[in-house]
């Protein structure tokens, strides 16, 4: 039991309950500044300007320059974010985005990083201010550093949103114009599908021009009114909703294009990966997503679909071939195990990475199943033109080493911190 439940027990009164909470953000506070102060100085050992001397930590023409904060803030070389990032437990791009907000505001804003530091200011709304002044020239940046600073803890996001377009219009008329048009254009039409339901429903939003709408309007109307005459027992909500992936399978198979083309598929096509482990439950490979397998069934009963059948991979099996260029049947094989990059904490898909050899070609390393890994383009460069290495224990399993010797252990179930 940690030293915190023991305090924690003690507390037998109201009063002695609210004095540990005030004790523990005390504490929390003060962490969350060290953790932003930290990134500052991580930043400023690998700002390029330092490391130009030191050919051996970064290397021109392997590793960019990058630029994580607003202008006038150092540049950083490229691969030192993932090791900051990684030891934060974010992926890369959510690590970068920390880093910049943390050299934004000791270099752009200081008084506002200054009362960070002094435990005045939440390190969450000083990124918040630092999210938005990124964008703005050095003068609008000293000037929203000037203006907020004092009032930072307690500012609203509305105030705070005029003081920034303020300096905006001052420093940066052209931008703060072009802002002003797209903000006057608001049309759009969103379709989330990365954010697929159990029930395999996604939500869509949009904002469209009156005719536009009117037209729409009437063809999911004339299409619920039709579905009415043929499917019973089904609400207008659903007829409507229903009517709108009609009407885009009916646009997809319109022949728009006067040549014949004997590829031409059906609209659509659900690529679904089921794991007969769990009975009830399927991946559907184009969204990332788990859906009931009564939804699968439904959908290749459906006319409209294209039904993909593709035959069962043996994944306990071992490919092995002569060649360098790894083979699409590995390709798939490496996909349908890993499903992403197995750098830590990396979630992009493993159709979309490179396949690294663990053990390099060049070192007479294979291309097979043991010494091949989906690595996304940015943790397969940093992986040849670094030290960061890993060893392929299993199937699924990866322990990474980092360039300063943090241990990460990547698994079908993610990235853990094996304890020393």
């Amino acid at each position: 039991m940690g030293m915190a439940t023991r305090d924690l027990d003690d507390c037998d009164t109201a009063t002695a309950v609210l004095a540990f909470v005030r004790a523990r953000r005390s504490i929390q506070l003060q962490a969350e500044a060290d953790q932003l102060a930290a990134a500052v100085t991580w930043a400023g050992m690998h700002s390029t300007d330092c490391l130009h001397d030191a050919a051996a930590v970064w290397i021109p023409g392997f590793e960019d320059e990058m630029a994580i904060a607003g202008p006038g803030a150092p540049l950083i070389a490229e691969f030192s974010v993932l090791e900051f990032s990684a030891a934060l437990g974010l992926s890369s791009d959510s690590g970068r985005i920390y880093l910049g907000h943390a050299v934004e505001l000791a270099h752009r804003l200081p008084r506002i990083y200054e009362r960070v530091q002094s435990l005045d200011l939440p390190v969450w709304k000083a990124r918040r201010i630092a999210a938005e002044t990124i964008d703005l020239p050095e003068d609008g940046a000293e000037f929203v550093d000037t203006h907020v600073a004092a009032t930072a803890h307690k500012i609203s996001i509305a105030q705070l949103d005029r003081t920034i377009e303020e300096a905006r219009v001052r420093f940066d008329p052209e931008t703060a114009a072009q802002r002003a048009r797209d903000a006057a254009e608001v049309r759009h039409f969103d379709i989330e599908v990365q954010q697929v339901s159990y029930d395999g429903h996604v939500e869509v939003r949009g904002t469209l021009d009156l005719v536009d709408a009117l037209d729409l309007e009437d063809a999911v109307a004339r299409g619920a009114t039709h579905l009415g005459t043929i499917a019973d027992g089904l609400s207008l909500d659903v007829r409507r909703s229903i009517a709108v992936g009609d009407l885009a399978r009916r646009q997809l198979t319109l022949d728009l294009n006067a040549e014949p083309d004997p590829d031409r598929k059906r609209p659509r096509q659900v690529v679904v990966h089921v794991h007969l482990a769990d009975a009830a439950i399927a991946r559907v490979e184009n969204t990332r997503s788990m859906i009931s397998v009564e939804r699968v069934r439904s959908w290749c009963q459906d006319g409209d679909s294209q039904v993909v059948i593709k035959p069962v991979i043996d994944l306990a099996g071992h490919v092995h071939v002569d060649a360098y260029e790894v083979p699409d049947r590995l390709k798939e094989r490496q996909a349908l195990l890993q499903h992403s990059c197995v750098f830590p904490w990396c979630r992009r898909r493993a159709r979309s990475c490179d396949h690294d050899h663990s053990d390099p070609a060049a070192h007479g390393g294979t291309t097979c199943d043991c010494n091949i890994a989906p690595l996304c383009r940015r943790h397969h460069r940093a992986k040849t033109h670094t030290r960061w290495r890993y060893d392929k224990i299993d199937d699924t399993t990866f322990i990474w080493r980092s360039p300063n010797g943090l241990i990460f252990r990547r698994d079908h179930t993610g990235t853990t911190t094996p304890q020393p």
